[in-house]
């Protein structure tokens, strides 16, 4: 399976040598939203004027279609998809560049991603689109290093032929106007590393100092480029929110600070005994730091393996349960890792089919 990137939260430190703790800046009153469908408060979200408290699944492979991309994983039936979810659930899916190459001629083919946010209004659905991952899974495989965030999102070549600013642009440009939107993330999972001499795997992955600012420096940019074209959306950041690099600690609430980022997440992949991260980079501390920032914080992921190693029905508990726990640290919505139309019960997996009772999880807590 091809995920967004998601990396076991509990991890340590990725390597010595990582910017040491900054100040936090002060909140800014930059906000965003406030013409759009869905806005920010201190602590949390509102859809049409409403308090909202979203949540939903990560369903990286909708914009799969076999006879126009290369695609990520299994073509899913959008209306089932869609038609299944409460009211006032969220979605989050990858509108990556990749997705609009037609796989036959070359050529630039909109049509897949066309149907996803036509079929999310049919259902009067939510969405958050991520324009692009760390990792490069369902991309171009190539692990985004630290210069990446430096410059090269604007010069190095995504698939299609575009830079991430061009398709940056050609995206929100495009969908700005659905009504289905609930935001944009710029990239999911970012972090400021670069690749060791062992490769990009986590464990390799080294941290040179200053990361903090590269990142901040990053959002900066390219969240104000994001907001001349969409004004009316907000932003979300996209963090894993553990120790990673340009992370760690209080670097966190540099990078957070950003004014162009409207809401803060983190990502959840630790068993029900965690404590969701190491010391000093776990959600409790995230939580807090959020607040400073008077900026909501969602777990936009949270992924608990089943199938062959556990019942789905004792994971939909444990779903709740996290879920739970975390609405009562002051968490802002959840979004379950990860929906997929072939789900594999004899294996391992973080997979959550149409039938799973993970669904009802999700209609049981959304608000």
């Amino acid at each position: 399976m091809v995920l967004l990137g998601c990396i076991l939260i509990t991890t340590v430190s990725l390597a010595t040598g990582c910017a040491a703790p900054t100040t936090p800046e002060q909140p800014t009153s930059v906000h965003h939203g406030d013409k759009g469908r869905v806005s920010t408060t201190d602590t949390g979200l509102t859809l049409d004027r409403r308090p909202w408290w979203p949540a939903g699944f990560n369903a990286y492979q909708l914009g799969t279609d076999w006879s126009v991309n290369r695609g990520c994983g299994a073509t899913v039936d959008l209306d089932e998809y869609f038609g299944q979810l409460p009211a006032r659930a969220l979605t989050r899916i990858n509108l990556f560049s990749m997705f609009v190459v037609n796989k036959n001629t070359g050529l630039i083919d909109f049509a897949p991603l066309d149907r996803v946010f036509a079929a999310a209004k049919r259902h009067r659905q939510m969405v958050l689109p991520v324009l692009t991952g760390s990792s490069g899974d369902c991309e171009d495989h190539e692990f985004k290093e630290r210069d990446w965030y430096v410059d090269g999102w604007q010069h190095e070549e995504s698939p299609g032929g575009m830079t991430f600013a061009d398709w940056m642009t050609t995206a929100v440009t495009r969908w700005k106007n659905e009504s289905t939107i609930a935001g944009w993330e710029l990239v999911g999972e970012p972090e400021a590393s670069v690749c060791g001499p062992g490769g990009c795997a986590w464990q390799n992955r080294q941290c040179p100092t200053g990361g903090a600012q590269v990142l901040r420096t990053f959002f900066d940019t390219a969240g104000a480029r994001l907001h001349e074209l969409d004004p009316d959306r907000i932003l979300f950041a996209g963090f894993i929110g553990g120790d990673q690099c340009g992370f760690e600690g209080d670097d966190l609430s540099t990078v957070g600070a950003s004014p162009q980022l409207d809401v803060l997440d983190f990502h959840d992949y630790g068993s029900e005994t965690t404590l969701y991260g190491p010391a000093g980079s776990n959600l409790p501390t995230r939580i807090r730091q959020a607040r400073a920032l008077r900026k909501p914080l969602m777990v936009n992921e949270i992924g608990i393996h089943a199938g062959s190693c556990l019942p789905t029905s004792t994971r939909a508990a444990q779903f709740r349960s996290r879920i739970a726990e975390q609405r009562e640290l002051g968490t802002a919505g959840a979004l379950l890792w990860a929906f997929v139309p072939d789900p594999r019960p004899n294996e391992c997996t973080y997979d959550i089919g149409f039938d799973d009772p993970a669904w009802q999880i999700v209609a049981d807590v959304v608000d």
